[in-house]
């Protein structure tokens, strides 16, 4: 996933951190990524565990027409996204990950 380079600082002040940190440290804090994970479990909650998000990393950087990611309608060129982030993707597999939403039968 990406950030909203817009919102960003804003909700880094809301959180009280430093408002000018680059999207590269943004995405490594731990707080961030707790903000982050704090959304995917309400967005979780809404569905079964088959559809649920398990794990997630955030891009160091943000999704723009001038960098090919997206088209002038604002659709994504999916060719471009997944060749950017095929290494990240590929972390997001290599390792088991221990879901906090699944139900016991």
């Amino acid at each position: 996933m990406t950030l909203d380079s817009e919102m960003l600082p804003t909700w880094l002040a809301n959180s009280g951190l430093p408002g000018d940190m680059t999207l590269a440290e943004v995405a490594k804090h731990d707080a961030v990524r707790a903000g982050v994970q704090r959304a995917i479990d309400m967005a979780n909650a809404d569905v079964s565990p088959a559809e649920s998000i398990r794990a997630f990393t955030i891009l160091p950087g943000e999704w723009t027409e001038a960098g090919g990611h997206l088209t002038p309608k604002m659709s994504i060129e999916r060719s471009v996204i997944v060749s950017e982030s095929a290494a990240a993707r590929a972390a997001l597999y290599r390792d088991p990950v221990a879901t906090t939403n699944a139900q016991p039968r």
